[in-house]
């Protein structure tokens, strides 16, 4: 009995170890993804989360991870040229910055391939759903430095605990973005990750963690991003009666 209560926690630490590894570092944890999700107006926002669990799986997370996160070393700013640029790398083990701007763009991209052929394509919006939530995420716009480690974590959970209760606000703070090719979209994830990564500097000069604020404002980014991703698809926005449990006591 002894040696096996033994075995437990190291088989725990061992698990916690993976967890806290570069390429195992997500963004917002789940139940803010899932709010985002429903927040504009996607009917499978119950599977928000599902692609960071895909990311604990080998070899799911040797190039699943690499889709969540554009560290920019070089600290440019983000551009559409850039955005661009990261689309080839999709799904791809081998690239050390990561490549979230590109997999928002390819991930589309399947869905509409699998649907206009008159396949199931819901999953590849499940995954779009969850790296446009990814970009809003500041120190996913930034280098995995001694600040990001240490306060990567924090920052994904600054509003977890809430998120239920705040979905109706970010839906109702969600603004309008126009869609009507893939230039434009280019445009709008350079233009929400470059906010992102601007923030991400002023926490680190400023050495703190976001407030609830600006983390329900960053998540309205996202909401207003994928509400306007999902026009571009054709996929009709759900109706607010969609609810799931807390949403509907938040408070306008």
């Amino acid at each position: 009995m002894t040696e096996r209560r033994r075995v437990v926690p190291v088989l725990m630490l061992a698990f916690l170890a993976v967890l806290c590894l570069p390429r195992a570092a997500s963004a917002w944890h789940d139940r803010t993804h899932v709010a985002i999700a429903w927040a504009a107006g996607f009917d499978r926002w119950y599977s928000a989360a599902a692609p960071d669990v895909a990311k604990l799986k080998y070899p799911c997370g040797a190039y699943e991870g690499k889709n969540h996160y554009s560290h920019n070393s070089a600290g440019e700013p983000v551009t559409p040229e850039l955005v661009s640029s990261q689309v080839k790398q999709y799904d791809r083990a081998d690239d050390l910055e990561g490549h979230l701007y590109g997999a928002i763009i390819a991930s589309l991209a399947g869905y509409r391939k699998l649907e206009a052929a008159g396949k199931f394509a819901d999953y590849h919006l499940v995954y779009c759903a969850h790296y446009i939530g990814d970009l809003s995420m500041p120190l996913h716009n930034v280098p995995y430095d001694a600040f990001n480690k240490a306060r990567h974590h924090a920052n994904d959970g600054i509003i977890e605990s809430t998120a239920f209760r705040d979905a109706a606000e970010i839906r109702s703070r969600c603004y309008t973005i126009e869609i009507e090719n893939d230039d434009d979209l280019s445009r709008e994830i350079a233009r929400i990750g470059e906010i992102s990564r601007q923030l991400a500097l002023k926490m680190k000069r400023e050495e703190r963690n976001m407030s609830s604020r600006e983390a329900l404002s960053q998540a309205v980014h996202s909401a207003s991003l994928f509400r306007a991703v999902l026009l571009y698809a054709g996929r009709p926005l759900m109706e607010e009666d969609g609810l799931f449990p807390g949403a509907e006591k938040a408070e306008r």
